[in-house]
């Protein structure tokens, strides 16, 4: 049985693509797969029921610099001792270690969660004059991992075509959601509770647009289940001076099961993310678990966006930073429940016929049995 190794410094124990696609999916094939990530027991134990042996990182105190500097090490130095036959990394960060494992005579996979330097571009942290110069060395840098890795496996097309000339194979895994997952858990809830609210599931942060949707709420009669962590948290602080702010029910970080009751009691999903560099080209993993939960989707009007959402029929398009849209399009779905209960069929429709996991984990399989042969080959 060859031994798959996936690591991160950054993600937690059960990331969703991480842990509850990718490797849930390897070892169903058939592989022993190891997962070096921050964890708890509850988390390990839950794993290891799945088939996945998670060996935790211990929670690192201090801020981002020490994590980079510490927590990088420290995973890889435990990733490197399990000796695996590929290595499968998924923050930029770990670059370095990727390299070194290949340099060791490793197969190494680098996972492209998001396009880096589009990334750098939007981080606040970083000052302004330094985003475009950082930016375009990271890219440098990732191009110049990409021709000694085995493969780079991407999120979207967008971004595996960053890498067509420099990589030696480019994998487009997307991260569309586990088909019955979250329509299940709405099916056993949704004849028991009204469709009052709308809902927005995933981090908090003002680039994702929170602040125009809570600005909407004043024009809306809803109220808005919120779920996910605020980044940074005075944010949260900030928007409760918001009359939009009365209307909003919090649940903070919540479980698979927890998203699909959310998503049963809301009349539809919201994914309204600014116009960043990192997010007009990017497959939100929101948007399709919305589809796939049987909700109509109030989204982005970015021209990938638009495309999905127009093809399938299963939302409405709008401007992310005008609240009065936000507004408009929720009272739309409230005041025509036909027309609303019809997009969410058609939305559940596509995500079953093409933005399902499944399908994206047998291509995940069938690269890592290519990487395998060609290992042996060697």
């Amino acid at each position: 049985m060859k031994k798959i190794c996936h690591f991160s410094s950054v993600h937690p124990g059960l990331d969703i693509r991480i842990y509850r696609k990718q490797c849930v999916s390897l070892a169903q094939a058939g592989f022993d797969v190891h997962l070096v990530i921050g964890a708890n027991e509850a988390q390990i134990a839950e794993a290891a029921g799945a088939g996945v042996t998670i060996h935790p990182l211990a929670p690192l105190a201090g801020g981002r610099l020490r994590r980079m500097a510490t927590q990088t090490w420290r995973c890889y130095r435990t990733a490197r001792a399990l000796n695996a036959d590929v290595y499968h990394f998924h923050d930029p960060e770990l670059i370095p270690y990727g390299l070194l494992l290949s340099w060791q005579g490793r197969k190494v996979i680098y996972d492209l969660h998001e396009d880096l330097r589009a990334d750098i571009h939007s981080k606040q942290w970083i000052p302004a004059p330094l985003r475009r110069v950082i930016g375009a060395a990271a890219r440098g840098v990732e191009h110049f991992a990409a021709r000694r890795f085995a493969a780079m496996v991407a999120a979207t097309p967008y971004i595996g075509a960053l890498f067509d000339k420099s990589a030696a194979r480019v994998a487009v895994i997307h991260n569309y959601p586990t088909i019955n997952e979250l329509a299940a858990a709405a099916s056993t809830t949704v004849t028991a509770i009204p469709r009052d609210s709308v809902c927005y599931v995933g981090a908090i942060n003002e680039m994702r647009g929170i602040r125009h949707i809570v600005q909407a709420l004043e024009m809306a009669p809803v109220r808005l289940l919120l779920a996910g962590v605020f980044d940074p948290p005075a944010l949260r602080v900030e928007l409760k001076a918001y009359r939009g702010w009365r209307q909003v029910e919090e649940y903070g970080f919540v479980d698979r099961r927890e998203v699909g009751e959310i998503m049963a009691r809301s009349v539809c999903g919201l994914v309204t993310l600014k116009p960043e560099p990192n997010f007009v080209n990017s497959l939100p993993i929101k948007l399709f678990e919305y589809m796939s939960a049987g909700l109509p989707v109030i989204a982005s009007d970015f021209p990938l966006w638009r495309g999905i959402i127009e093809e399938a029929e299963c939302g409405i398009c709008v401007d992310p930073e005008n609240p009065n849209a936000i507004a408009k399009a929720i009272n739309f779905l409230l005041m025509h429940p036909d027309v609303a209960d019809e997009m969410g069929r058609n939305g559940r429709r596509a995500a079953e016929s093409k933005y399902r996991w499944d399908r994206e984990g047998d291509k995940l399989v069938a690269l890592y049995g290519d990487i395998l042969e060609t290992r042996r080959a060697d």
